[in-house]
């Protein structure tokens, strides 16, 4: 199969080149960037070919691509990708509005090709040993959850709200929201949220505390910010509690870690030891793509779990709650 990526904005490229060079009968054939020095360094790094533009790539003898750009130009490339004929795994969030991504779905349900939403967070053992155990109702009915995904503050244009469409809210609540969708088999019917700036001086939000209430009454919490500082780990917080009628589950998506101390760089690192999650992606999209089958994460999934970030962004500025129909 021959797959490219369209952008290298989005640093989770990086990882997803690495992960294709892992999948047995997988090319990475090419690599489109408006940026050029960054589109050909990458291209370089891994051992393909750079083009200038999205039209070039797209006209290649390819399969699928996988599009990493700034989170406002994802509806224009999925299209462009959609009417090239080509499969697409699109980063999350899908996009910034709800009307981009329905017509985002539309045309891929148009022209046949597959549009799979980028949610890793799924493919965390952490998290499939969760499914398994809520299948089971170990732990009776589920009536509330609490989760978190607390990190770093990327920089760049994730803070730049005319490219990215949002901050801390919108890039840490749609992971989360999806990891609950998928537990429940359930949709959200109304959003409550405090949505603020604490941490950094930038124009953009970097806190934000949701309660969300559930078609079936079930009421969950979510924290996500860009709380934690550069001398933190990057990652190992993102967590889900279940609070059900005859116990509790939590997971940790990041907990298979090894702690690192050390004198010199950062002081406090972890290295993870468990599968990683990004290559349990590209692996479940490059079989869909084979197999020619409705994807596992789809477009309208990537559509629901955005559509709670912006509802949270509306009632911080309406301070009410949202009702989602």
């Amino acid at each position: 199969m021959k797959v490219g990526i369209m952008s290298f904005a989005h640093m989770h490229a990086y990882s997803y080149a690495d992960c294709l060079k892992q999948v047995d009968g997988v090319e990475l054939i090419g690599i489109s960037d408006e940026n050029e020095e960054r589109g050909s360094q990458a291209a370089k790094q891994y051992s393909t070919t750079f083009y200038r533009t999205d039209a070039e790539l797209l006209a290649q003898d390819l399969d699928a691509v996988i599009i990493c750009s700034e989170n406002v130009k994802h509806k224009d490339m999925v299209i462009q990708a959609a009417r090239a004929k080509k499969h697409v795994l699109c980063e999350k969030p899908i996009a910034t509005s709800v009307e981009d991504a329905t017509e985002m779905i539309r045309v891929c349900e148009e022209e046949g090709v597959i549009l799979q939403t980028a949610f890793p967070v799924r493919f965390s053992e952490p998290m499939q040993q969760l499914k398994k155990a809520v299948e089971k109702a170990l732990i009776g009915e589920i009536v509330a959850i609490r989760s978190t995904n607390r990190g770093q503050n990327p920089g760049g244009w994730f803070i730049e709200k005319d490219r990215s469409g949002g901050g801390a809210v919108l890039d840490h609540t749609v992971h989360m929201v999806d990891i609950m969708r998928w537990l429940l088999n359930e949709e959200i019917s109304e959003v409550t949220a405090e949505v603020d700036r604490f941490f950094q001086d930038h124009d953009i939000d970097d806190a934000g505390l949701l309660t969300l209430v559930f078609e079936n009454g079930v009421i969950a919490s979510h924290d996500a910010s860009w709380s934690r500082s550069k001398n933190n780990p990057t990652w190992g917080d993102v967590t889900i509690e279940l609070i059900g009628t005859k116990g509790t589950l939590r997971a940790d998506a990041f907990k298979e870690h090894i702690k690192i101390f050390s004198s010199t760089g950062k002081a406090y690192q972890h290295t993870l030891y468990a599968k990683d999650m990004d290559l349990g992606l590209i692996e479940d999209f490059i079989q869909t793509v084979r197999e020619k089958r409705t994807p596992s994460i789809t477009g309208f999934d990537g559509l629901k779990a955005m559509e709670v970030a912006l509802a949270a962004y509306a009632s911080g500025e309406k301070k009410q709650p949202i009702k989602l129909g």
